[in-house]
């Protein structure tokens, strides 16, 4: 299977969050979780000064923008550019082209916010690869690597088997 990577999609102006949302309900009717992991409406903080009283906001990074971590196959390709509100994959003719972490990263996009939100301790399935459907506990946490090592319990003991973020789901 081919490796998750990052896309953006253009969404008409305001429906960032309402284009999130279909796109998370077809993962889950389509049963597409092992395909599409992560999908994302860039925030961040701005401190706004209204009426001599000072606040802070959270505003959209990229307004008309959502950042889409997934295996591109003619399926989720489908599903993602079919969501009402989407007008398509950024790239050269619409053809999806996706991001590198450091292209992400040089948005000035912080990516511990598109990462599972997980610390050392937590209990998460594991959702592809060889121990999809394994149960374990998060012991290591390398962000530079986007992966984490979690203990699992097979074969009479218990192992460390490395995953990256996108192969994980916290048990709530």
């Amino acid at each position: 299977m081919d490796e998750a990577r990052w896309y953006v999609v253009h969404t008409y102006s305001g429906y960032e969050n309402k284009v999130k949302a279909n796109i998370e309900k077809a993962i889950k009717n389509r049963n597409m979780q092992d395909l599409i992991h992560v999908v994302e409406v860039p925030m961040q903080d701005e401190v706004e000064e209204r009426n001599g009283t000072t606040r802070t906001v959270q505003r959209k990074t990229f307004p008309g923008y959502v950042l889409i971590k997934m295996v591109m196959t003619d399926d989720t390709w489908y599903v993602v550019r079919n969501t009402r509100g989407v007008t398509g994959f950024v790239g050269p003719d619409s053809k999806p082209v996706s991001l590198s972490v450091d292209e992400i990263k040089s948005m000035g996009i912080d990516i511990s916010v598109l990462r599972p939100q997980v610390e050392i301790g937590d209990a998460v399935k594991i959702l592809s690869g060889a121990f999809q459907d394994s149960e374990g506990i998060v012991r290591e946490i390398h962000e530079a690597k986007e992966a984490v090592i979690v203990s699992v319990h097979g074969f009479g003991r218990e192992f460390p088997v490395e995953v990256s973020f996108d192969q994980i789901e916290r048990f709530i």
